[in-house]
């Protein structure tokens, strides 16, 4: 099978990088931090939540100013102004992405918008000359994450970045554990598993969806998750972009749209590329996607505006000489539906041997090799020894610092850098997302006998359903929705055999003509 981006081995990387980095005396003016005494002018494009730790960062570099904000809330907008005053930072301000895009004194742009415009905007910089930051998941569907990656190699001889948001890329403890477990220290890797224990309550149900007003903007108070009132000023018709105005069905204007098929892509695209890109990397970095993959969950626990599933389980089969992946995501509490916040006792937790002893994860990484494991930061024996523990071990705390100084080089400084990983890990969500669409309630009974007595997975689903058990589910009668197993081909992105016509369908999603997808040249 061809290779899903068939330029990026090893090697030619390095090579593309070289000719980058001869070309630059050659570069554009845009190509090349152009700002007053040499600085990386940069706009920050969405800033309401991850996009405020962008500025964070951004601040801490020398040589880098920030030099304009662009949401298209405008209440987070004058927010975002006055705290970088306080700081005697002024910056311009804009609502339209693409005006910004177009501001010549502006060299790069990164973005931290809803998921359904990541490409879109990550694109509109790239064909305005700028370098850019992209937070994952880095496309909304796979098709424009294929777009984005072959964008970014047409654009990369030039000079011009273009970056993903995997931080745990920059970690050097992640970065020695992968080394650790490829020198085979502890064995050949049996299966690369993630998990996202984290807490997901109900977003509720609005009595009746509000339609749109006749100005396209959406202004009032809304709920927040934080229990304070969310008021917003919104331009509606740039927020929804590509998916057209359509009526709002959510009680929190913000950050819930991640759960709505249109915008987000439930936690296995929000959370969960995280996990995926690591268990990936963990893999080698197949260059392929998976072959075949299977995904089964359900949204349990309450009837809310929310469309995608709070507990997945998704298996993907890289085919032979590669070892299975499996992400294993849950919203609900560790039992009696008792809610907690983020990473606290309330939450499940994986065991990679026996409770209480040796690793365990809730939002992380284990990768099982026949004579032991890595859990996050350490390496454990089969009993749960620990052996080794990974020094500088972090989120990537260097990440964005790695994108500027991408930037001055005119070459990613690290192939870990490099977008086609935070496509991978994009569209490992999107296959399994798919899958789940696809999918029909089923018994535990039909789910263990899909499984096909793989020991893992099985295992795995028999914990999956002891803790929706501890919180009073019960599989028998509130069943799983069980997605079939698709094949896949990297080569043309397309489904194959049984099921194939309906995945198809699912893997592009159609854009209003304002807001396509630019063609980059």
């Amino acid at each position: 099978m061809q290779s899903t981006i068939p330029n990026y081995s090893r090697r030619q990387f390095i090579r593309g990088s070289l000719a980058g980095a001869a070309s630059l005396a050659a570069l554009p003016a845009w190509a090349a931090p152009s700002g007053a005494n040499g600085d990386i002018r940069v706009a920050v494009i969405g800033f309401n939540g991850r996009g405020a730790g962008h500025i964070g960062s951004l601040l801490k570099i020398p040589g880098v100013r920030i030099v304009a904000l662009c949401d298209v809330d405008n209440e987070v907008l004058k927010k975002g102004v006055a705290d970088l005053a306080k700081k005697n930072v002024t910056v311009k301000t804009y609502t339209d992405y693409r005006k910004c895009c177009e501001d010549k004194e502006i060299d790069a742009i990164t973005i931290a918008t809803p998921n359904h415009t990541h490409t879109l905007i990550a694109m509109t910089g790239i064909a305005n000359g700028k370098h850019v930051y992209v937070e994952k998941p880095v496309c909304h569907n796979v098709t424009e994450g294929r777009l984005l990656v072959e964008a970014a190699a047409k654009v990369a001889p030039k000079g011009q970045i273009v970056q993903h948001g995997m931080q745990r890329r920059s970690s050097p403890g992640w970065q020695e554990a992968m080394e650790f477990v490829k020198s085979g220290s502890i064995g050949k890797l049996v299966l690369s598993r993630g998990t996202n224990y984290k807490a997901r309550p109900t977003i509720g149900k609005v009595a009746a969806p509000i339609e749109v007003p006749g100005d396209g903007r959406i202004k009032g108070t809304f709920r927040d998750t934080g229990g304070k009132p969310q008021v917003v000023d919104v331009d509606y018709k740039l927020w929804s972009g590509p998916r057209g105005m359509k009526p709002l069905s959510r009680e929190q204007f913000h950050y819930d749209w991640h759960w709505q098929w249109a915008y987000g892509n439930g936690d296995i695209g929000n959370q969960g590329p995280h996990q995926l890109d690591v268990a990936r990397w963990a893999l080698g970095n197949p260059e392929n996607l998976p072959l075949k993959v299977m995904s089964f969950g359900n949204r349990w626990a309450y009837t809310d505006d929310g469309q995608t599933a709070n507990n997945q389980l998704a298996l993907y089969d890289f085919g032979p000489g590669v070892a299975p992946l499996l992400f294993d995501n849950r919203g609900l509490p560790h039992a009696n539906l008792e809610w907690g916040k983020g990473r606290d006792a309330r939450m499940p937790v994986f065991y990679a041997t026996a409770q209480g002893k040796g690793g365990q994860t809730q939002i992380g990484n284990v990768i099982h090799c026949e004579n032991g494991y890595v859990a996050e930061s350490k390496a454990y024996d089969k009993e749960g020894t620990m052996i080794k523990k990974f020094e500088n071990f972090n989120d990537g705390t260097d990440h964005m610092l790695h994108f500027i100084d991408s930037i001055r080089a005119g070459k990613l400084v690290d192939p870990n850098l490099h977008v086609s990983h935070g496509f991978h890990a994009a569209a490992l969500a999107h296959l399994a997302n798919i899958s789940y669409r696809l999918g029909k309630k089923a018994s535990p009974d039909e789910i263990k006998e899909r499984l096909q007595g793989d020991k893992a997975a099985t295992a795995t689903f028999e914990n999956f359903a002891a803790n929706l058990a501890a919180n009073h589910i019960d599989l028998a009668v509130d069943q799983a929705i069980l997605g079939p197993q698709l094949g896949f081909d990297s080569a043309s992105l397309k489904f194959t055999g049984p099921f194939a016509d309906e995945a198809n369908k699912l893997v592009n999603e159609d854009y209003v003509d304002e807001f396509k997808l630019p063609v980059i040249s």
